[in-house]
């Protein structure tokens, strides 16, 4: 099992204060791909003094030192996700603006294969799919 936000802000030295602490529990128990604002309002539920400028900076020191990776999904918003999870990619509902995640072996497969043709190694990738619901009800 990989490491929690919080063992792996120990494991870097970060000063872990109450209100760090928090931001970290709340990012550990999303499960979906919180903008700031939406990280503030679930953690000021439960610490109303907590600040917007808070999650701020702690959001840029979890990701400046590798904890949180930054996502952009052509909707201007920064959202973020734990850096150490297994690899997925990500289809974007362009309705709702949900965030579904997937991994495919054969698009995995597909793209070693396009990097090797191309005389190259593949080291990482990031896929993200936008579409619209087509002939079923939109999820959510």
């Amino acid at each position: 099992m990989a490491p929690t936000i919080l063992e792996r802000c120990e494991a870097h030295g970060l000063r872990l204060t109450e209100q760090r602490r928090l931001i970290a529990r709340v990012l550990e128990e999303s499960g979906d791909h919180p903008d700031v604002e939406e990280l503030h309002a679930r953690a000021a539920r439960l610490d109303p003094g907590l600040s917007i400028a808070t999650v701020y900076r702690t959001v840029k020191l979890f990701e400046e030192a590798g904890i949180l990776e930054r996502l952009e999904f052509r909707d201007g918003r920064a959202r973020y996700e734990p850096a150490d999870r297994d690899h997925h990619d990500h289809l974007i509902d362009m309705n709702s603006g949900e965030v579904i995640e997937f991994v495919d072996p054969e698009i995995e497969a597909l793209q070693e294969r396009i990097a090797e043709r191309l005389g190259y190694r593949l080291m990482g990738h990031r896929l993200e799919l936008y579409g619209v619901p087509v002939g079923r009800k939109a999820r959510g």
